[in-house]
């Protein structure tokens, strides 16, 4: 079945600007199928199992037939579990972002009765709960049904299958005659049959198969990451498995955006690709990215929808796609040709239930793994490090160096010692002990040293007794900021001035005195731009070393 966009399905002006921002760019087959005849007033039965992105089917039109005027329950969506009923609230409460005056409540059990009552009573339109709950209201007298004008049974057949039908039938005749009745279901028994015939008035009939949509080829795995540690999360994977050549799935234009600026500081080479970008340019970021110009392509759906390639190594939903066709969409992009891909998607609290009714829906084969920490990262990099240079080895492709290395072994170093010298010079270290008396050229004090916060960790405590920052600058209006880097990674005056200028689009004349010491710089720059300067560039690298800045302490600069 094919997909439309929402502009052409006859929604008010505020669903459309809801779904721009939620990066819905067109609907999925059962929203394309459904949400016509809904609008219409029709009764609909929709089979279609959870992960085909029904939600939004049957949400848009309750959410286009509630009057914000009137402050009554005007619509009741039933569900199976308080899991679902949550998840289900979650999307129609986005939906509705700028219907003004609509409001919605999921009511399930385990919840306090007192919290229900509260919303109940304020005049919500919206209700969404379990049978079992809903039928509890309706006794008490809480809930009531004089004003209502539509309802959906979401996955009625697992309702019945978990003994509800008592309490949907009893539901379905309290509710008045006039009302629109939208079942959704992903198989069709008996009893389900029975319920559409006693109470559905000439419904439209839609059906989108199941089917499984694996892609065979593909090593598929999840991790649930919090939102904001994704992008450290993304580093760590493309780190621990040396990618150089994938896409990146994001559900919205802003993320994309933010995306791609964010890897490109952080020394990553990237382009992005959406919906806002002309034609032209569509066709010049794919072309590049054919020939392999940049590393990774940051997308929304529809945007890389023209992209064909054939040799991706990986494929990662920094963001979860919408339903299960647009994710075997996304990962069947790696893994072709006979060669085998990978694919990772990064999903947060309660998505993992949106994953799962996916999984179930095109049976798929993805696996949950633990966040790599940033020991297995070093670990991969030094196994990275060392096969390059066994490579190098064994290919003879060198020029010999005997002469110096016999004069370092005359002048009493061991053979070991000049060989792990030289591979922390390769790599860009700094020596792990100084070389200088602490009086010459003060190293950074041990906090800068620090490794970046994981993921993983709660929340950092603070230092007390840590070192006050200086705020003044050689220059009147300046401010000094710390770099962790100098001339033992070789960095440039130069380099600095373009890293500050390129990452953070501010004009050079930002940038004021520049001082490279052996392991770190002071840099001068415009006091009002430290902060942003200090943001922007702080885990980017120079010379294949990650920046750390910070404003610089009197001992910083009493050392210069």
């Amino acid at each position: 079945m094919e997909k439309r966009p929402f502009a052409e399905l006859g929604l008010s002006p505020e669903i459309l600007k809801a779904v721009d921002k939620l990066g819905y760019e067109e609907a999925s087959p059962i929203q394309t199928a459904v949400i016509p005849e809904a609008l219409k007033g029709r009764d609909v039965v929709g089979l279609s199992a959870t992960g085909s992105g029904k939600t939004a089917a049957f949400a848009i039109p309750a959410i286009e037939s509630v009057k914000a005027s009137v402050h009554k329950v005007q619509c009741l969506i039933l569900c199976p579990t308080r899991e679902l009923a949550v998840q289900v609230a979650e999307e129609t409460g986005k939906l509705l972002l700028f219907k003004k005056g609509v409001h919605v409540v999921p009511i399930y059990g385990g919840q306090s009765y007192d919290r229900q009552f509260r919303a109940l009573e304020s005049g919500v339109q919206i209700v969404i709960g379990t049978p079992g709950r809903v039928m509890d209201h309706m006794e008490r007298g809480t809930l009531k049904f004089d004003a209502l004008r539509l309802v959906v049974l979401d996955e009625a057949d697992r309702m019945l299958d978990m003994g509800f039908r008592d309490d949907i039938e009893k539901i379905l005749t309290a509710v008045p005659e006039g009302r629109q009745l939208l079942f959704f279901s992903a198989t069709m028994p008996r009893a389900i049959q029975d319920l559409i015939s006693r109470y559905s008035r000439d419904p439209a009939w839609i059906q989108i198969e199941a089917h499984a949509q694996n892609a065979p080829q593909v090593d598929q795995v999840y991790f649930e990451v919090d939102r904001r540690y994704k992008l450290e999360v993304l580093t760590r994977i493309i780190d621990l498995n040396d990618f150089r050549y994938g896409l990146i799935f994001c559900s919205t234009k802003v993320m994309v955006d933010e995306l791609d600026e964010q890897l490109h500081s952080r020394g990553y080479a990237t382009d992005r690709l959406h919906g806002d970008l002309s034609q032209m340019q569509r066709n010049r970021v794919m072309e590049k990215f054919r020939k392999r110009s940049f590393e990774f392509l940051v997308a929304t759906d529809v945007a890389a929808r023209g992209l064909d390639v054939d040799d991706l190594e990986v494929v990662f939903n920094f963001d979860l796609p919408n339903d299960a066709e647009d994710y075997t969409h996304r990962i069947g992009r790696t893994g072709r040709a006979g060669k085998s891909g990978r694919a990772y998607t990064f999903v947060s609290g309660r998505e993992i239930y949106k994953l799962q009714s996916m999984v179930r829906f095109a049976r798929l084969k993805i696996r949950r793994e633990s966040v790599p920490s940033l020991d297995q990262v070093d670990e991969a990099r030094a196994s990275q490090f060392m096969d390059r240079l066994r490579g190098v080895l064994d290919s003879g492709q060198f020029e010999k160096h005997d002469r110096m290395i016999d004069r370092l072994l005359d002048q009493g170093y061991a053979s070991t010692d000049i060989s792990s010298a030289l591979i922390q010079m390769l790599k860009g270290g700094a020596p792990s002990k100084p070389v200088l008396p602490a009086a010459a050229s003060a190293p950074r004090p041990a906090a800068a040293a620090e490794p970046e916060p994981d993921p993983e960790d709660a929340a950092d405590e603070p230092q007390t007794g840590a070192p006050q920052p200086v705020r003044t600058g050689k220059e009147a209006g300046m401010t000094t900021v710390f770099f962790n880097t100098g001339r033992k990674h070789l960095v440039t005056t130069a380099e600095i001035v373009g890293k500050i200028t390129g990452v953070t689009r501010l004009p050079a004349s930002v940038v004021g005195a520049i001082d490279i010491h052996q392991r770190h710089a002071l840099v001068d720059v415009a006091s009002e731009h430290a902060d942003l300067v200090i943001k922007k560039l702080t885990g980017i690298r120079v010379r294949g070393h990650a920046l750390k800045l910070s404003p610089a302490t009197a001992a910083e600069r009493a050392a210069e």
